[in-house]
């Protein structure tokens, strides 16, 4: 390794400081008060809420009380009572099982469980399924 000289590092330490307030706001308030002094007519304005977050919070309040007086009860539709007999009816005539149902309309058991039991939200595409599956029309008229 002849040729290459001892490296050498630096370790000085660096300093990084924040900038101090600018002179600005400072000549601002020089500037009124040399006015003040030569007896100017002079407005200050105020600002409240300044640099706060209170505005925004006060608008929520707004909503939040929007919400409350709200008497309408939001739900998601349900499978209708005559529709899950009509499945659970339909599949029992053709002795499967949830699990072969499902199979055969390629979703999860758990979609025809939820189905029969009437807690799923009703999808076109999967009463259309089950209704080519079963050969029976499960909805309107039979």
């Amino acid at each position: 390794m002849a040729g290459i000289g001892p490296l050498t590092q630096d370790w000085e330490p660096v300093v990084i400081r924040k900038k101090a307030p600018t002179a600005a706001a400072k000549k601002d308030e020089k500037a009124v008060n040399a006015a003040r002094r030569m007896g100017a007519d002079i407005d200050t304005i105020k600002k409240f809420n300044a640099a706060t977050n209170k505005a925004a919070s006060s608008s929520t309040s707004l909503n939040t009380k929007k919400l409350d007086d709200e008497t309408e009860n939001l739900t998601h539709e349900r499978v209708p009572t005559e529709l899950k007999k009509n499945i659970m009816q339909a599949r029992m005539n053709k002795k499967l099982t949830q699990g072969q149902l499902a199979q055969m309309i390629n979703e999860k058991p758990q979609i025809i469980q939820e189905y029969e039991s009437g807690k799923a939200i009703p999808n076109q595409q999967i009463i259309v399924k089950l209704e080519r599956a079963l050969g029976v029309k499960l909805r309107g008229k039979k």
